[in-house]
């Protein structure tokens, strides 16, 4: 009873750390319209009878499906009712991921047989870097999956196929890839279980639906193959030229996979478990084709276990360093009262180094990651009195930074596209999401818009501007820190 106790006691701590560091990133600023402010103009539009609708770069609407097959984004459209804020989508993450706990706990509990054993694994799944860093990335369905995930393999292991099914195809709801790993499980349920015949089924049943996300449903609502191609053309583009590449020049995949980058990154993920999981390596399967996308694609965010690139690996990695303990103290029965404390000691030595808490920064030698993240600035209030004059329903053209406060809307255009906005929000100390792909900078761009006769400029204060259409409907007194006209 004590060690459930102690369970949900770290599982809620957790929620409310994570929730409340969110959020206050949220109120800080440093958030983006890439990537929460998408997510929540996809739920908001859900929510008003337009299936999982967003505007695109291009300033067009079109399905989320077109760029990722996420589809369990519409579960979280009921809830938007209730609490429409981004806020609750961040809350929502924090609390799901906590609960990710559970499984980690019953299945270290059934195969280590010890319950402190089991606790000291939840303990440090709460607190591994990856699991903290995918849950204050923002804002990501594909988050869903780390939980999903592992609740599925516990029904697995407990020969219960159909909640196995349920939280499996959840879990392939959250992001094309995901599938893959299912797969990876039905490889373990074969080859350890050797039940072939139903393991072999989830191996098809996974390579199908991603293959049907990538190949079917994402061409289809946006119009063309996946634009995240374009990641691995140094390696042969698509999944069939991927592996072409690697039969006819695998040097050049091993050269990418093992770069500087690609093998701190692969270290930050596997030095904080302890490398148990060498000892359960079949299910390693399962991590293998997350793990490859990663360090084969040109992105360098996708190899940092600082975002949230991370969700189809932690539950394999996981659940393998849980199997290879139980495999250790088989062997070596008396390690077991030590196992449940050296694995939260690591984790709290590789939390102190790589983790997301920013209590670390005020240590000699911590990192510092988190240090400022949450503080809101003088700027960020005068940058929340001027969102406040947008109205609700306005077509409204942001930067970056101000686009996940502005993402609840039908329409939201990322600056300097103006296309039908009504107005303008621009924070020209932190740039837009565009900068790096238009002809001209930023400064540029705002120029051209104070000299152009059909914006009146409406707020200017600390490198805040708003801008409103002439004779669009919404009225506005100025507000400056100095003269704007």
């Amino acid at each position: 009873m004590r060690t459930k106790v102690l369970l949900w006691a770290a599982m809620s701590a957790f929620a409310v750390a994570f929730t409340t560091l969110s959020i206050g990133r949220q109120r800080a600023f440093n958030t983006g319209r890439f990537d929460l402010g998408n997510m929540t103009q996809a739920v908001w539009a859900t929510a008003h009878g337009h299936f999982l609708q967003v505007t695109n770069l291009s300033g067009e609407q079109s399905s989320r499906l077109g760029s990722h097959f996420d589809p369990i984004l519409a579960a979280l459209a009921p809830l938007w009712l209730a609490w429409p804020s981004p806020d609750m989508l961040l809350t929502v993450q924090a609390i799901a991921i906590a609960l990710g706990a559970v499984p980690v706990y019953w299945l270290a509990r059934k195969h280590i047989g010890s319950r402190h054993a089991a606790l000291g694994f939840a303990i440090a799944y709460l607190l591994y870097p990856a699991t903290e860093w995918l849950t204050l990335n923002e804002f990501h369905p594909v988050a869903f999956a780390c939980p999903l995930l592992l609740y599925a393999f516990w029904y697995l292991d407990e020969d219960r196929l159909i909640p196995f099914a349920v939280f499996s195809l959840l879990a392939i709801a959250c992001k094309e890839e995901i599938g893959l790993v299912v797969a990876g499980f039905g490889v373990w349920y074969m080859v350890s279980r050797r039940r072939v015949k139903e393991g072999a089924g989830i191996l098809a049943v996974g390579v199908a639906a991603s293959a049907l996300a990538v190949e079917v449903v994402v061409p289809h609502f946006s119009g063309s193959a996946s634009a995240f191609y374009s990641r691995y053309s140094e390696v042969g583009g698509t999944p069939g030229g991927i592996v072409r590449t690697l039969v006819t020049h695998p040097l050049r995949v091993l050269g990418t996979a093992f770069s500087r980058g690609d093998v701190d990154y692969l270290g930050h993920l596997l030095v904080p478990l302890g490398f148990l999981f060498l000892l359960s390596p079949v299910l390693l399967l399962a991590a293998l084709p997350e793990a490859a996308l990663n360090v084969l694609s040109k992105n360098p965010y996708q190899a940092s276990v600082h975002f949230h690139y991370t969700a189809g690996l932690i539950p394999p990695l996981v659940i393998a360093s849980v199997l290879g303990a139980a495999a250790l103290t088989r062997r070596r029965p008396g390690l077991l009262p030590l196992i449940g404390p050296a694995v939260c000691l690591l984790a709290v030595l590789s939390n102190f180094w790589l983790g997301a808490l920013p209590v670390w920064a005020s240590l000699p030698g911590g990192n510092g990651f988190q240090h400022s993240a949450t503080h809101i600035t003088a700027h960020d209030r005068i940058t929340a009195r001027a969102l406040a004059l947008v109205p609700a329903n306005a077509v409204v053209s942001a930067t970056n930074s101000l686009g996940a406060h502005l993402s609840a809307r039908r329409r939201v255009l990322s600056f300097p596209r103006l296309d039908d906005a009504t107005w303008v929000a621009v924070d020209e100390t932190n740039g837009s999401y565009l900068d790096g792909t238009g002809p001209l900078p930023m400064e540029l761009d705002v120029a051209a818009l104070r000299r152009e006769p059909r914006w009146r400029l409406v707020f200017e204060q600390d490198g805040v501007l708003v801008f409103r259409r002439a004779g669009s409907d919404s009225a506005v007194a100025v507000s400056t820190g100095s003269r704007a006209d």
